[in-house]
Parts: C-alpha cells; sequence; structure tokens
C-alpha cells in the first residue's frame, strides 16, 4: 500500500519537493531575485503544465501542506513590528486611502479587458478582482461562472506579479536584490529553544483564534499578530532563521506551481494571454499610485509600489522581507487591499444577481 500525507503519495511529493528544491538552489545560485522561490515555482508550473510524470509520478502539493508553513511567513514579519514602526504607522493615512481609489479602478480596467478579450460578464468581473482569490472564486461560482476561467485568471494574476516584481526592481537598480544582493529573509537576533518554542505556540494560536475571529487572510495575519505583541512587548528577541523561510519558500513556490496541472492547452493560453495584458495594466497603476503617495506616507516609493502590487499577501511580503523594506507598511497594505477587493466583489455579487 502507497504511504500518504493529507490524502497524497508520499512518493509522489518526495519527486516534488524534491524536483522544486533542486530548481529553489539552482534560482538562487544563479543569484536571481527570491530565488527559492521562484525556482521552486517555475521547475513545479512548466512538470505540471506539461503534463510530465517524473519517475512515473505527478507534481502535487497537498493545499494543507502548503497552507502549515504560511505561518512560518507570519511569524518572521511579526519580528520586524518595533514601538519606531507604530510610530510610523500614523503616517499610513493617505497612503491607506488611496487604496480606496486603486481597487475599483483596477478591478474596472481588468474587467474591460477581459470583456474586450471576449469573457462573458461574470468571468469578466470576478475574474479581475485584485485580491482574494479563493472568495473571488467562490462568489463567481454563486453567480454562475466558470470556475476553470476564473481559478486560471485569479491564479496567474498571483503568479504573474510574484515573477514579475523581482525583476522589475532588479532591472530598476541594476544590480541583484534580496537574496541574490546578499541580503537574508529571516536570520536576525539568533533564536534560542525557548524562543522557538514560543513562536511555535504563536503561530497554532494565532491561526487559530484569526480564524475564529474570522480575519482576512486569516493563515498568515493571525501568526503575524501574536509574533508582534510578543516581539513588541520584549518577551521574544528572536525569528526564523534563513533556512526556515527558504524551506517555506520552496514549499509556497511548489504548491503554485502544482496548481497548473491538468489544466488544458487551450484555455491556458487564453487565460495566460489576457491576464498578462492585466496584470502589467495593474502594475503601472501601482507604480503611479506608489509614486503619488510614498512621500505623503514617508516610505521609499519601492515600498509603497510593492504594497499596491496585487499579489499574494505571503509572497509580497517575502519580497518586502528579502529587500528589507518595511515590511508592516506593504502586509498592511495588501490586508487592506484584499478587504476591499473582496467587499466591492462582493457588492459585484449582488448586482449581478439582481441583474
Amino acid at each position: 500500500m502507497t504511504p500518504r500525507l493529507f490524502g497524497t503519495d508520499l512518493v509522489a511529493l518526495g519527486v516534488t519537493l524534491t524536483l522544486a528544491a533542486a530548481g529553489g538552489f539552482l534560482a538562487s545560485w544563479a543569484h536571481l531575485p527570491l530565488g527559492y522561490l521562484l525556482g521552486s515555482l517555475l521547475v513545479t508550473g512548466v512538470i505540471a503544465a506539461q503534463g510530465w510524470r517524473p519517475f512515473g509520478k505527478p507534481v502535487t502539493l497537498p493545499s494543507r501542506l502548503r497552507f502549515s508553513f504560511v505561518p512560518v511567513i507570519g511569524v518572521s514579519i511579526g519580528g520586524a513590528f518595533t514601538p519606531e514602526v507604530a510610530r510610523q504607522a500614523l503616517g499610513w493615512g493617505p497612503s491607506l486611502a488611496a487604496l480606496c481609489l486603486f481597487i475599483p479602478i483596477s478591478h474596472a480596467i481588468g474587467y474591460a479587458i477581459y470583456r474586450r478579450g471576449g469573457l462573458p460578464r461574470a468571468e469578466a468581473f470576478f475574474g479581475a478582482v485584485p485580491g482574494g482569490l479563493l472568495e473571488s472564486v467562490q462568489l463567481g461560482e454563486e453567480a454562475g461562472a466558470d470556475v476553470r476561467l476564473l481559478t486560471v485568471l485569479q491564479f496567474l494574476r498571483l503568479i504573474l506579479t510574484i515573477l514579475t516584481v523581482p525583476m522589475i526592481f532588479w532591472a530598476l537598480t541594476g544590480q541583484a536584490v534580496g537574496s541574490a544582493g546578499g541580503a537574508r529573509i529571516g536570520g536576525g537576533a539568533t533564536l534560542s529553544l525557548r524562543d522557538a518554542a514560543l513562536l511555535a505556540a504563536a503561530g497554532g494560536a494565532g491561526v487559530w483564534i484569526a480564524r475564529s475571529l474570522r480575519f482576512p487572510a486569516w493563515i498568515m495575519t493571525g501568526p503575524l499578530t501574536a509574533s508582534a505583541l510578543l516581539h513588541v512587548s520584549g518577551v521574544v528577541h528572536g525569528v526564523p532563521p534563513a533556512w526556515a523561510v527558504a524551506v517555506t519558500q520552496v514549499v509556497l513556490g511548489t504548491g503554485l506551481g502544482a496548481r497548473f496541472a491538468g489544466m488544458e492547452r487551450g484555455l491556458l493560453h487564453r487565460a495566460t494571454a489576457l491576464a498578462s495584458l492585466n496584470g502589467a495594466a495593474a502594475l503601472l497603476l501601482a507604480f503611479g499610485f506608489g509614486s503619488a503617495v510614498h512621500a505623503l506616507a514617508g516610505e521609499p516609493l519601492a515600498a509603497a509600489f510593492l504594497a499596491f502590487a496585487p499579489g499574494g499577501l505571503a509572497e509580497m511580503s517575502l519580497i518586502a522581507l528579502s529587500l528589507h523594506m518595511s515590511v508592516i507598511y506593504v502586509t498592511a497594505h495588501h490586508v487592506a487591499r484584499i478587504v476591499l477587493a473582496v467587499t466591492v466583489a462582493k457588492i459585484g455579487a449582488r448586482l449581478l444577481k439582481d441583474r
């Protein structure tokens, strides 16, 4: 009998993670920005999209395993929270307020692109939601939209942003960034056994409490909040070591890449073309908003741009960590982006239902 984990063939999972880790290592060795994440994503994504079966096994990673690693990012971000950051947050009002304009404008542009591309109204509307992948797909399904197409469009929004943003920083600075430039994610103060136990407990308790209270992106914001409270109170000083965050990057990248398995070629090609156009427009809009508000918020342009970039909360926060930016600033904006995007989508769902 084949051993299984979370209902997944353990041999297939081992092959998948081995290939992903090799891709992440090679990308990091080649000095690609955020190499462990991008390398594992590219390797597993290509294999899954092509339908290849290395050693006779499919590329796979159970969602529960991927989710179990996300709290590591939240705990790491919580370690960046200090009283000084709390004082700086008082000046983020104009930047957060700008999100109230950015979300509907970005959504409207995406909707127009998808409609011009020939997509039906419901698929275009929910596929263009700039945040909240699971929520937007669920709302779209309730409105009668094609779930496969919505999933591909939303998933490609994340993938293309995650792939593009580090390359943009690389191109603009003319040098390697993040871990490729010598920066390390995690590995700040030495993590003692006591601190490790407290952070592990904080991560678990944070997930449970945030889920019970229905926090947005609870699997990350819960551990983040718990870790921040421990660090700002001085109870804990250490953060997860760099190798733990590197492993987390590989798992997250693998989970994203494995989602390409079983996608129809025609659907994937059409959705990729439209999602690429929408992603480019969203990034240009994010740069425009970042340019307008970064001085008011007292943050660098790069941080403001990253705060508006429509990628995943965990992945954009990872990029901020790797670039030694104001990760709390970036994370706060992405939590607000998800809340606003889902709120707009729910309003749109009611309007479509009335029609």
